[in-house]
């Protein structure tokens, strides 16, 4: 008997991504959209890059913000992938406009995926919900780690991710919740879009080139390719021995802004003269973050470990990222280039 798996967020760079790889594996798969008119969109999409199996996708509407359309979603479903997130049309003012919306939206799907006796959900977190506390350390970073709420330099984004995802934790572990549970957390997420939208961590490439800034920071990154974590959101999805557990999704190693910089101008020359080359010294960005609240995640990024494990996944689901961090950076640099970004 063929399973279904309902993809929440399935508009979305990494969620439609996870759609096609399921589908292409001859899944039943069911996806959550804010309206329903994204559905000819996400179907043209899909075409155009060859998904099979097309007729095996239906479409519900439902948000994270309201308990409407969740039990229908639910309904019948073997999986849940829980990969969307809160959308802000404006910068939330305070700390509480943020981090509400992600735990309620997750607490959300969890609570309906139990009404529906669904087997198991796989949450995508982050990797700011692990290692930003995490100093240089010959001890790599693994998924026991968790990084301190209180961290300083922590974006709002990554702290609602954060606690979002202990929330969940703790919801799982109450004594009438009958659901398997797994949790997926990204490094910077890049690679190919299906459509030509990309995740927030592009912003990472766009202020090399759009004039935002004057010089760069010469930060060591962990990246990873969205095709590959499509396919351990599926793995930790399959595996038996995946409940109860977190994976950090990472290519192998790391690199630097700096070392991107040069990438881009030797295999994409006809850019080298629209990317930025001077580099901030990072005395500086230390000096800064006693004063600047920006400089202080500039200061954390500079800080914080890098030598991040992704052994967890490659052993006990074996997964294998394809994609190393110069074939990312590419990927991403071509996704851009043909969605007019850059």
């Amino acid at each position: 008997m063929t399973e279904t798996v309902l993809v929440t967020g399935g508009s979305g760079f990494l969620g439609l991504h996870i759609i096609d790889q399921l589908l292409n594996q001859n899944y039943q798969v069911k996806t959550t959209v804010r309206s329903l008119k994204k559905q000819d969109s996400i179907l043209n999409t899909l075409r155009n890059n060859q998904t099979k199996n097309l007729d095996r996708l239906t479409f519900y509407e439902a948000d994270l913000s309201s308990d409407q359309g969740w039990d229908e979603a639910m309904s019948g479903t073997d999986f849940v992938m829980s990969v969307a997130s809160p959308v802000f049309f404006d910068q939330p003012k305070n700390e509480a406009d943020a981090i509400r919306p992600a735990v309620e939206g997750i607490i959300r799907v969890l609570q309906a995926a139990n009404r529906a006796q669904v087997k198991r959900v796989v949450m995508t977190s982050n990797f700011g919900a692990v290692g930003f506390s995490r100093k240089k350390s010959n001890r790599p970073t693994t998924e026991k780690d968790w990084t301190d709420v209180d961290q300083k330099g922590l974006s709002l984004y990554e702290k609602s991710k954060l606690i979002a995802e202990m929330k969940a934790w703790d919801y799982i572990d109450r004594p009438e919740v009958n659901l398997e549970f797994a949790t997926v957390n990204p490094v910077a997420m890049l690679g190919p879009s299906l459509n030509g939208h990309v995740s927030g961590s592009f912003d990472i490439l766009k202020g090399l080139f759009d004039g935002s800034q004057k010089r760069y920071v010469d930060l060591p990154l962990n990246i990873v390719d969205v095709c590959d974590v499509a396919d351990i959101h599926i793995k930790a999805m399959q595996t038996p021995g995946a409940n109860g557990q977190r994976f950090i999704a990472s290519a192998d190693g790391e690199i630097s802004i700096g070392e991107m910089i040069q990438l881009i101008k030797k295999q994409r020359p006809e850019l080298a003269d629209k990317i930025i080359d001077k580099k901030l010294p990072n005395w500086l960005i230390n000096l800064a973050a006693i004063f600047n609240k920006q400089a202080q995640g500039g200061k954390l990024f500079l800080d914080m470990n890098r030598n991040v494990s992704n052994q967890k996944a490659k052993e006990m689901l074996d997964w294998h990222p394809l994609a190393n961090n110069e074939e990312i950076v590419l990927s991403s640099i071509d996704t851009m280039k043909k969605a007019e970004i850059i």
